[in-house]
Protein backbone atom coordinates (compact mmCIF):
# COMPACT_ATOMS: atom_id res chain seq x y z
CA UNK A 1 0.00 0.00 0.00
CA UNK A 2 1.56 3.55 -1.02
CA UNK A 3 1.33 6.10 1.20
CA UNK A 4 0.98 10.29 0.63
CA UNK A 5 4.58 11.17 0.04
CA UNK A 6 4.70 8.15 -2.40
CA UNK A 7 1.68 8.84 -4.39
CA UNK A 8 2.75 12.61 -4.80
CA UNK A 9 6.38 11.08 -6.16
CA UNK A 10 4.57 9.02 -8.43
CA UNK A 11 2.56 12.05 -9.46
CA UNK A 12 5.41 14.48 -10.10
CA UNK A 13 6.77 12.01 -12.49
CA UNK A 14 4.36 12.09 -14.35
CA UNK A 15 4.00 15.70 -14.95
CA UNK A 16 5.08 18.18 -17.22
CA UNK A 17 6.89 21.08 -16.39
CA UNK A 18 4.28 23.73 -15.85
CA UNK A 19 2.55 21.39 -13.17
CA UNK A 20 5.63 20.66 -11.40
CA UNK A 21 5.95 24.66 -11.01
CA UNK A 22 2.19 24.21 -9.43
CA UNK A 23 3.36 21.59 -7.01
CA UNK A 24 6.26 23.83 -6.18
CA UNK A 25 4.56 27.18 -6.26
CA UNK A 26 2.29 24.93 -3.43
CA UNK A 27 4.94 23.54 -1.46
CA UNK A 28 6.60 27.14 -1.12
CA UNK A 29 3.17 28.64 0.06
CA UNK A 30 2.44 25.70 2.93
CA UNK A 31 6.19 25.69 4.30
CA UNK A 32 5.03 29.28 4.61
CA UNK A 33 1.89 28.93 6.77
CA UNK A 34 3.80 26.19 8.70
CA UNK A 35 6.18 28.39 9.68
CA UNK A 36 3.76 31.34 10.31
CA UNK A 37 1.77 29.55 12.44
CA UNK A 38 4.30 27.62 14.56
CA UNK A 39 5.63 31.78 15.08
CA UNK A 40 2.31 32.90 16.65
CA UNK A 41 2.44 30.38 19.76
CA UNK A 42 5.78 31.84 20.86
CA UNK A 43 6.07 34.86 22.99
CA UNK A 44 9.24 36.94 23.94
CA UNK A 45 10.70 34.98 27.16
CA UNK A 46 9.64 31.48 26.38
CA UNK A 47 12.14 28.82 26.77
CA UNK A 48 12.62 27.28 24.02
CA UNK A 49 14.77 24.34 22.41
CA UNK A 50 15.79 23.18 19.06
CA UNK A 51 18.85 20.58 17.80
CA UNK A 52 21.65 22.35 16.14
CA UNK A 53 23.25 21.75 12.84
CA UNK A 54 26.19 19.23 14.71
CA UNK A 55 23.00 17.25 16.87
CA UNK A 56 23.51 19.33 20.01
CA UNK A 57 20.53 20.26 21.56
CA UNK A 58 20.57 24.13 22.19
CA UNK A 59 18.08 25.91 25.10
CA UNK A 60 17.48 29.33 25.60
CA UNK A 61 14.64 32.05 25.64
CA UNK A 62 13.17 34.20 22.66
CA UNK A 63 14.39 36.92 22.51
CA UNK A 64 12.37 37.89 18.96
CA UNK A 65 9.67 37.29 16.98
CA UNK A 66 10.17 37.31 12.95
CA UNK A 67 6.96 36.33 10.67
CA UNK A 68 9.16 33.05 10.07
CA UNK A 69 11.81 32.99 12.13
CA UNK A 70 12.81 33.38 15.98
CA UNK A 71 15.84 34.70 17.54
CA UNK A 72 16.86 32.69 20.37
CA UNK A 73 19.33 33.42 23.07
CA UNK A 74 21.33 30.19 24.08
CA UNK A 75 22.64 29.46 27.53
CA UNK A 76 26.30 30.38 26.39
CA UNK A 77 25.64 33.62 25.43
CA UNK A 78 25.14 33.12 21.87
CA UNK A 79 21.95 34.21 19.72
CA UNK A 80 20.62 31.55 17.15
CA UNK A 81 18.29 32.39 14.31
CA UNK A 82 15.84 29.35 14.43
CA UNK A 83 12.90 28.42 11.97
CA UNK A 84 9.74 28.85 14.37
CA UNK A 85 8.86 25.10 13.08
CA UNK A 86 12.26 23.92 14.91
CA UNK A 87 11.50 24.95 18.33
CA UNK A 88 9.59 22.89 21.29
CA UNK A 89 8.76 23.85 24.89
CA UNK A 90 11.91 23.12 26.96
Amino acid sequence: MMNNVQTAIQAIRNMNKDEIDQVVEAVKLQRTFLARSATRGLSIGDKVKFTGKRGETVTGRVSKVNSKTVLVDSVGGVTWRVTASLLSAA
